[in-house]
Parts: C-alpha cells; sequence; structure tokens
C-alpha cells in the first residue's frame, strides 16, 4: 500500500506558484519599461501622451459657445428631493448675483454655464445635504439683446440664447433686400460686459458706443475675418444702396440703386434709354456735394461719349441726371399728335 505526501505535495504546488508569479512580474516590469523607453527616444510618443489635452482643448473651444448667463436672466433652480431648497425663478440682478436658502453670502452666476452654477451650488449644499444634485436651467433670457435694421427681409430685435455670428443672424432674418447696399455696420451698443474664455466677467469700456463696418458680399461668402461674433446689445445694421435719380425724357424715370461705380450712359441705359427728341448733347446733371447746401450743374455730351470722344463720368450718391428735350421739336410733334385725332373725326366722302 502507498501513502500520498501530502506535506510534499504542498510544497511543490508553493513552489510553481511561487516561479509563475515571479515569471509575471518579472514580464509586467519588462513591458513597462519598453514602453517608457519608447515614449523617451520614440517623438511620436509624445504626440500621443499630448492628444489628451488637445482633445479637451477642443471641447472646450466648443463649449465655449454655451449660452453664458447674464443679468435680467430668470433662472429656475431644483434641488433633488429638497423643495424647500428649490426656486421656481430667481432673476440675476444687475450685478450679475443671486441669493440661494441658506447659503448666507451671494452667488455669482453671470459668465456662468447652467452646469457650472448647479456645481457650485451643490458644492454650498454639501454641508447640509450628502450629495445633493442640483438643475439649473434658464427659464427667461434676456441678458442679450441684438437688433438688426435697414434693408433686410425681416428686420427685429432678438433675444440670443447662444453665441451667434454675423452670418447666421443675417440669414435668421431673411437676408438682404435688393436695395441693400455693400456695407454692413456693426455698433455696439451693449454695457460693456463680457465673458473671457475661463468664464470670468470683465468690462469692456473701450468698444461702448463703436462699430465696426464689413463688407457685406465677404459677410455672406462666410469670410471670417467678416464674420465675427455678435455682442450682447449689438446693432447691426444693412445701408440702403446709394441713389442717383434718372428723370426727364427718358422710358423709365426712377431712382437707380449705386451697388457699383456707374456711368452716366450706363444710367440712362437702365432707365430704357432715351426717348425720341432728346437733347442728347446736353444731358443735365444737378449735384450735391456732402456735407453742403449748394447745389451745382453739370452738362454732359451723351454722343461725344457714344463715340469716345468724351468720358463718362460716374454718379454721384443723390445725382439728378435729366435727359432734356429739343423744345422745337417736341412743340411740333405735340401739335402733330393733337391734329391727328381732330382729323380722324371729320367726316370721310369719297369721290367717284
Amino acid at each position: 500500500m502507498k501513502f500520498w505526501n501530502w506535506n510534499r505535495s504542498l510544497n511543490t504546488t508553493l513552489t510553481m506558484l511561487v516561479v509563475s508569479f515571479a515569471v509575471v512580474a518579472a514580464v509586467t516590469v519588462t513591458g513597462i519599461a519598453q514602453v517608457a523607453a519608447d515614449n523617451a527616444t520614440n517623438p511620436w510618443g509624445a504626440a500621443v501622451a499630448g492628444a489628451a489635452p488637445q482633445t479637451e482643448n477642443v471641447l472646450d473651444s466648443k463649449l465655449d459657445d454655451r449660452y453664458r448667463i447674464g443679468p435680467g436672466d430668470v433662472l429656475e433652480i431644483r434641488v433633488f428631493n429638497r423643495p424647500q431648497l428649490s426656486l421656481d425663478a430667481a432673476r440675476v440682478d444687475a450685478r450679475g448675483m443671486i441669493r440661494m436658502p441658506l447659503i448666507e453670502e451671494e452667488l455669482r452666476a453671470v459668465c456662468r454655464t447652467e452646469n457650472d452654477l448647479a456645481g457650485e451650488i451643490a458644492q454650498r449644499y454639501k454641508k447640509y445635504q450628502r450629495n445633493p444634485q442640483v438643475f439649473v436651467y434658464i427659464k427667461e433670457y434676456n441678458s442679450q439683446p441684438v437688433a438688426v435694421i435697414g434693408a433686410v427681409e425681416k428686420p427685429g430685435r432678438f433675444q440670443l440664447q447662444r453665441r451667434v455670428r454675423l452670418l447666421e443672424l443675417i440669414s435668421l432674418v431673411g437676408g438682404p433686400t435688393e436695395r441693400a447696399g455693400t456695407r454692413i455696420q456693426v455698433a455696439h451698443m451693449g454695457n460693456g460686459l463680457s465673458c473671457d474664455s475661463s468664464g470670468a466677467p470683465f468690462v469692456n469700456e473701450e468698444d461702448l458706443g463703436n462699430f465696426e463696418v464689413y463688407g457685406l458680399a465677404e459677410t455672406l461668402q462666410g469670410d471670417y475675418q467678416s464674420n465675427p461674433y455678435i455682442q450682447p446689445g449689438d446693432v447691426i445694421t444693412v445701408p440702403e444702396a446709394d441713389q442717383a435719380f434718372i428723370v426727364g425724357n427718358v422710358y423709365k424715370p426712377a431712382p437707380i440703386l449705386l451697388k457699383v461705380p456707374t456711368t452716366l450712359s450706363q444710367a440712362i441705359a437702365t432707365a430704357g434709354g432715351a426717348l425720341p427728341d432728346s437733347n442728347l448733347k446736353r444731358i443735365r446733371v444737378i449735384r450735391q456735394e456732402p456735407g453742403k447746401r449748394n447745389k451745382y450743374e453739370l452738362f454732359v455730351n451723351l454722343v461725344a461719349i457714344s463715340q469716345k470722344q468724351a468720358d463718362d463720368p460716374l454718379l454721384h450718391p443723390g445725382d439728378i441726371v435729366e435727359v432734356q428735350t429739343h423744345s422745337g421739336r417736341r412743340m411740333m410733334r405735340n401739335l402733330l399728335g393733337g391734329v391727328g385725332p381732330t382729323l380722324s373725326t371729320l367726316p370721310l366722302y369719297v369721290f367717284r
């Protein structure tokens, strides 16, 4: 009969386990050392290590587009399972502060997002409740008004609920009309309160009352330099194009929009051209210089312009172009025009 030696079997098992753990530890240490060496010698290792901060920066830049609470906004603040600590309507005062139950000092709400303010309130309530859950909602948006006026399809006043660029706001009002000029004016008429990238408020008094001018075509094309972020209180104006006026002996007397440099002959052609009996050698232009009350006259020979014997002058805003007639020819035409109906009323006799 053979007896099993339990002590010997136990010792053998323990020895095998110790050897296995030693091998695993050695492989692990070697792997860690190899990874560290690769990161130290391989430049790609440093780029990969910096990928996480880069992703975080990208996320931060997108989070900056979130709405920042401002003075006048009305907030709804809910503390889970604590109705006595919740507020149905908390208005942010002119200093950007709010008050909460059981919190002695005021809390800064301005330039914070809903999540940021909820986290601050939850931190203050930890002395009264274990792991409080706080939810902040913006009930009324009142702190970021902007207005769009001028030659747009649907001018109006808006309350921003997020950061908006100029092109998006212009498209929101239906775009420019046919009478729109070539410029967009942005006047900064707010209170100067702004938020930096970290969410801290500051007052930028230098921009108060200033305005910027952008090209309408560049803005509509989405040019980065002509498509800035709109600030609270901005008034965007799309001025109508400058006009000149074509009157007199033309087919369609009407104002002419000077969206692009327009010459005298082009303006008359836009009005349908001159009628018969027009004195094309003496086109009268009445002009008034900006800032002055006195007007003066210019006389242009359109025949010489068509024969390239004279320059075709550019029209100025407010010019009145009058196409005059030859008085003698016009009088004869009027007489003939009056005689024609009279002759038609006479009786007709036939001689056989």
